[in-house]
């Protein structure tokens, strides 16, 4: 037996809806935002008494999802938000956009700022590393030619 597929990536946010608005701005779409307060999910996290909005985001043309969490109670452990991109763990989401800078124009209203530079990978990519909502590492890709 052998994974069918990736489903979604969990993300957990202070804001739902700045990190909403965000990847809309990105490209997503949003599928719907619901409250969860269940007995079952805080079993299923270990979490106990958790009360959380979700927002479930996708990529046009079924490319893949993010579920966006924020936590009502109990309040979330923050993270560090300016880990660098060498951290241990689930260090950053990447993403193929068809204007690169067109993307980063759109997103920066909304608090992104770059990590690094933006570089021609070769003639083959632009490439970015950026900060997003809590400090969430997006890559972005343009292909070039």
């Amino acid at each position: 037996m052998s994974i069918k597929r990736m489903d979604h990536v969990g993300v957990i946010v202070s804001d739902l809806t700045a990190a909403i608005e965000f990847f809309v701005e990105l490209g997503f779409e949003s599928e719907g935002r619901m409250t969860m307060e269940s007995e079952l999910a805080d079993r299923i996290t270990a979490v106990d008494k958790a009360k959380s909005e979700i927002a479930m985001m996708s990529v046009p043309g079924g490319g893949g999802r993010l579920e966006l969490i924020q936590y009502l109670t109990p309040e979330a452990h923050p993270g560090d938000s300016r880990a660098p991109a060498n951290t241990r763990g689930l260090r950053h989401l990447a993403f193929e956009v068809d204007d690169l800078h067109a993307t980063l124009d759109r997103v920066r209203p909304h608090g992104a700022t770059l990590v690094g530079e933006i570089v021609d990978f070769e003639g083959s990519y632009l490439l970015c590393y950026l900060r997003g909502p809590d400090g969430i590492i997006i890559e972005l890709a343009e292909k070039l030619g």
